[in-house]
């Protein structure tokens, strides 16, 4: 197998066709296909599905994470050849140094990470700042359920995950990074309306519900505790941020996370209704010190988690 022929392979999975993965790569349509079936001869193994979109078949699957790896680490070293004084100046000094502003139009090295969308909105910023400030990578957020986020890393979609999953992903380290804890809350006015008599099973059977998405536990893990068989109305606001400016607008009552609501302009329903959500980080363990930065900068956005 061949460093161009992964490459190939990575792209039409990415990109989803070979016309748009030949404009990544710079080559003709013909070419990355000619370069996909010699490595499928090489594996003997189908490794994609030629449809629109493209998709890889088991084997191309099992080979992607690899490929990956191998891309990944070989990219690393080719940057660190070009331009050797500025290898890992970022994993050391919190992202002062900027070694793209030394090399006008350097290359980046591409990492792309998965995290769930309420860490996107809240305490992982920072680090994606940090991060890409730093002048070596070229970071992919990728967003999911924090209990699916561990998926991404298992595919070889991301190379590391802020994800609800303390068992390690085989290939991967873990580790704490701390707790985001959610409280029942709901606007003032929706508690007046809806609640007059306190959250009791029946106003909460009639009580609209917010929900983020059909993968969203939060609420309807609370209502089979405390109202086991409340079948409330349902919206559903794929977005975090307007998530919570619905709770706040009257819409519905939400599992709304501390750091959403730092000036707790929110009624909380009842004080023992809360769900702690511990996040975990999960990285290939790979000696890359592009993945050795990305790591540091979300340890230390991470920080407000344990305060």
């Amino acid at each position: 197998m061949e460093l161009d022929q992964l490459r190939a392979l990575a792209a039409v999975v990415d990109f989803e066709t070979f016309e748009a993965a030949a404009g990544e790569l710079r080559l003709t349509p013909s070419a990355v296909s000619q370069r996909i079936k010699a490595l499928e001869r090489s594996v003997g193994s189908v490794l994609v599905r030629r449809l629109k979109p493209v998709r890889p078949t088991p084997a191309g699957e099992r080979l992607l994470r690899s490929a990956r790896q191998l891309l990944l680490l070989a990219d690393e070293a080719v940057l660190a050849l070009r331009f050797p004084d500025a290898a890992g100046e970022g994993a050391n000094d919190g992202g002062a140094g900027h070694p793209s502003s030394a090399h006008p139009g350097a290359e980046r090295l591409r990492v792309p990470i998965v995290a769930n969308a309420d860490s996107i909105a809240t305490w992982l910023p920072p680090a994606l700042q940090e991060i890409a400030l730093g002048g070596r990578i070229a970071l992919e957020l990728l967003r999911d359920d924090e209990h699916a986020t561990a998926d991404l890393l298992r595919s070889g979609d991301a190379v590391a995950a802020v994800t609800a999953d303390p068992a390690p992903v085989q290939g991967c380290s873990v580790r704490p990074l701390g707790t985001m804890l959610y409280r029942a809350k709901a606007s003032p006015e929706f508690v007046d309306r809806w609640f007059p008599d306190g959250s009791t099973p029946e106003a909460l059977a009639a009580a609209p519900v917010m929900q983020y998405d059909r993968k969203d536990s939060h609420q309807l893990g609370l209502l089979a505790h405390v109202a086991p068989t409340a079948v409330p109305p349902q919206h559903f606001i794929p977005d975090s941020v307007q998530y919570v400016e619905s709770v706040r607008a009257g819409l519905g009552w939400g599992m709304v996370p501390d750091q959403q609501d730092p000036d707790h302009s929110l009624v909380t329903l009842n004080p023992d209704w809360t769900e702690p959500l511990r996040l975990y980080w999960q990285v290939w363990t790979l000696d890359s010190p592009g993945l050795a930065e990305v790591t540091a900068a979300v340890v230390r956005a991470a920080r407000v988690l344990a305060a």
